[in-house]
């Protein structure tokens, strides 16, 4: 059974409160691992994050690369003179060592199949010393999706790329992290760490909300406490940090 149902991992559906957490720790994610100077960010978000208005705010400089094939949300949209929007399909538009960090969320490198070469175009613009923050699908979720589907048969074959077809006819990139960090590797990048985005079930997360309003705080310590690098057994997404080379 899915960890979260595929209808409802876009929108709030009735998973409202699991949602006010995830950003909660999204966000707590981001401002622990931003850098502690003004900066020059990449973010590769398509224009449906929230990290670039975050960013500007802790007074960063923001490149954010618009997606042609998914649609911005307009809620989303920041008129902060500190991001500067681009519509590309690469990143042939920058130099080599020209930012300080990358942002990859909103699974920009699942929904990119060649995952690969995004990361090397990454590993190409980034200063030495530089970071990268990526997140993708897990296996966990697209195991899910296929048992969701009735594709059993999938679920027995196992193979260096896990292709994921959506019911709405999209496909996701899945990763184990062993995989994300072989990604991050062949590129010429260093891990920093992998870890599932959240461990915290859906459940878990309505119970102790339903509580006291306060408990949200405490619910992301918590989660951001959890010793789970490396971790594949749980979480619909995976994060990790990586560093280039000084």
């Amino acid at each position: 059974m899915l960890p979260i149902p595929a209808n409802e991992l876009n929108g709030p559906g009735t998973l409202g409160p699991y949602w006010t957490f995830y950003h909660a720790v999204v966000a707590e994610q981001l401002r622990q691992w931003l850098p502690g100077r003004p900066s020059l960010l990449l973010d590769l978000s398509g224009g449906r994050g929230r990290w670039p208005a975050q960013a500007a705010r802790a007074g960063h400089r923001v490149i954010e690369v618009m997606d042609f094939r998914r649609p911005a949300e307009p809620w989303l949209r920041d008129a902060s003179e500190r991001i500067q929007k681009v519509r590309a399909d690469n990143l042939g538009f920058l130099p080599d060592c020209s930012v300080d960090g990358v942002i990859a969320e909103e699974r920009a490198l699942s929904v990119e199949i060649m995952a690969e070469s995004v990361v090397e175009d990454v590993a190409r613009v980034l200063r030495p010393g530089g970071r990268a923050l990526l997140c993708v699908d897990s296996l966990v979720l697209g195991m899910a999706i296929l048992a969701e589907q009735n594709y059993w048969a999938h679920l027995c074959q196992t193979g260096e790329v896990m292709l994921i077809p959506w019911p709405d006819g999209s496909i996701t990139r899945c990763f184990t992290s062993q995989q994300i960090r072989e990604l991050i590797t062949g590129a010429g990048l260093e891990v920093e760490w992998v870890r599932p985005r959240t461990v915290l079930s859906p459940s878990t997360v309505d119970h102790v909300l339903s509580g006291e309003s306060k408990s949200l705080s405490w619910l992301v310590r918590t989660e951001l406490e959890t010793q789970a690098d490396g971790d594949d057994t749980v979480g619909i997404h995976l994060v990790a940090s990586a560093r280039k080379p000084l």
